[in-house]
């Protein structure tokens, strides 16, 4: 799956990153993730799982024992969650040049968020969303320091493109649909919303990735799918899958490769391939009415 694209080496491509300060979201942050080997001030992983990012840390440190990496609990389904994770990061530090939105739930049952939302829209786009809002103004005044290359990056994924004929904001009609739709959906505004990003805040490169199709535990949920799904996905992981190092190169690249390699808004499939996307992807009019739509939304929550 991963011959025919652009080779990237972290050890031998990724910069020197020293001053950098990078949050992350998601537990599954690779052993191997050489950002931790390029110097960056601080690296902040934020998760639900206390147990799985302090891990994650440890075997991290292993290797790098130097590496100042803080855990932010984070769950991403409650907003009351997410600004007590801004308010720490923000108590902590000034500066912010790397947004890595990675975390994202797959296939789970009908469900709603803390607020309200479709249990994987509100997590995988609502709660990003909101901490992306949150440390926007930290983000712009990054910007303004000398040499500053301020990015957020959003981890799509190429399930997007199964949103084929109707898209909706009503929760309930959305909560009612295939689990799979329900994730197609969600990741559809990952990359609608990095879009909206860059035009409206063209001082920070903003860009949407589809990983690969990474072989992780994001994907225990289709054991409880159909007899199709139950029978594919294990085969699927067995023979064409990419690991979670191999998947994490999609990132980095677009973490750490020179800014004049990467398109304001663009949306990207390993290694750094720029592709259109969905027609709802490259649909202009319909990013806007998602992010105008998310931004009321936020509004009407006290964000």
């Amino acid at each position: 799956m991963w011959g025919g694209y652009k080779k990237f080496d972290p050890v031998k491509d990724i910069p020197d990153l020293s001053g950098k300060v990078i949050l992350i979201t998601g537990g599954r942050w690779p052993k191997s993730n050489t950002t931790n080997n390029h110097n960056p001030t601080h690296i902040y992983l934020a998760a639900r799982t206390q147990s799985k990012a302090e891990q994650a840390i440890a075997d991290i440190k292993k290797d790098v024992p130097d590496a100042r990496i803080t855990y932010l609990p984070l769950d991403l389904t409650s907003f009351a969650s997410i600004k007590k994770a801004a308010d720490l990061f923000l108590a902590q530090s000034s500066r912010l040049d790397l947004l890595i939105n990675n975390a994202g739930i797959m296939a789970t049952p009908p469900g709603k968020t803390a607020e309200g939302y479709e249990i994987q829209f509100g997590t995988n786009h609502m709660g990003h969303a909101l901490l992306t809002k949150l440390l926007l103004p930290t983000l712009l005044e990054t910007t303004k320091h000398p040499g500053a290359d301020v990015r957020v990056i959003s981890i799509t994924s190429i399930a997007h493109n199964f949103t084929l004929f109707t898209m909706t904001y009503d929760q309930d009609e959305l909560n009612s649909r295939h689990p799979v739709s329900r994730y197609a959906l969600s990741k559809l505004a990952n990359v609608q919303y990095a879009r909206e990003l860059a035009v409206c805040y063209p001082q920070i490169t903003s860009v949407s990735v589809h990983p690969g199709v990474i072989s992780t535990d994001v994907f225990d949920n289709f054991q409880n799918l159909d007899f199709l799904h139950r029978i594919v996905v294990p085969f699927m992981k067995s023979w064409v899958w990419a690991n979670v190092q191999d998947g994490a190169k999609t990132q980095l690249w677009a973490t750490t490769v020179s800014k004049d390699k990467l398109q304001n808004g663009a949306y990207y499939e390993p290694i750094g391939v720029k592709t259109l996307g969905s027609v709802f992807a490259r649909d202009s009019k319909a990013s806007k009415k998602l992010w105008d739509w998310t931004q009321e939304e936020l509004i009407s929550k006290g964000y």
